[in-house]
């Protein structure tokens, strides 16, 4: 059975949805908790990819909200450090399957992702994989 890694904020009701669907697409879940874990800026780089650094952030984290940090005014480094520090304010979840890595995967892009995978790692001939997932140089875990 291939197996998921998924980095989820306890309690969040969305991730049950995405969780359903890794399930129904025959993954073996081995959930983790995002905030509990020990994020360094390098153990972190590899979910966000080419995503915009502002998408990085939890738009319901508290310290968004109450405009105390703007997320589109770090630049990723900063980020990074700010993320690993305070892991509440990751925008989950965090999935890592097969070395490749996704944040806030949902909807169509998590298909799209779970796609990929079914395939061995080729998307179908008229769609590439999005620019948003990043991928570790080995396929551990």
């Amino acid at each position: 059975m291939k197996k998921v890694i998924f980095y989820e904020k306890a309690g969040s009701a969305e991730t049950a949805e995405q969780k359903s669907m890794l399930a129904a697409a025959g993954y073996a879940i081995e959930t983790r908790d995002l905030v509990g874990e020990q994020w360094t800026p390098p153990s972190l780089r590899g979910y966000f990819a080419e995503r915009p650094v502002f998408e990085w952030f939890d738009p319901q984290a508290p310290q968004i909200l109450s405009g105390e940090i703007d997320p589109k005014r770090p630049n990723p480094q900063e980020a990074l450090v700010m993320l690993s520090v305070n892991p509440s304010l990751i925008n989950g979840p965090l999935v890592k399957i097969n070395g490749q890595f996704g944040s806030g995967l949902q909807g169509e892009e998590l298909r799209d992702f779970l796609d990929i995978h079914a395939r061995g790692g080729k998307p179908a001939s008229d769609r590439q994989p999005p620019t948003t997932w990043g991928e570790d140089a080995w396929s551990g875990d």
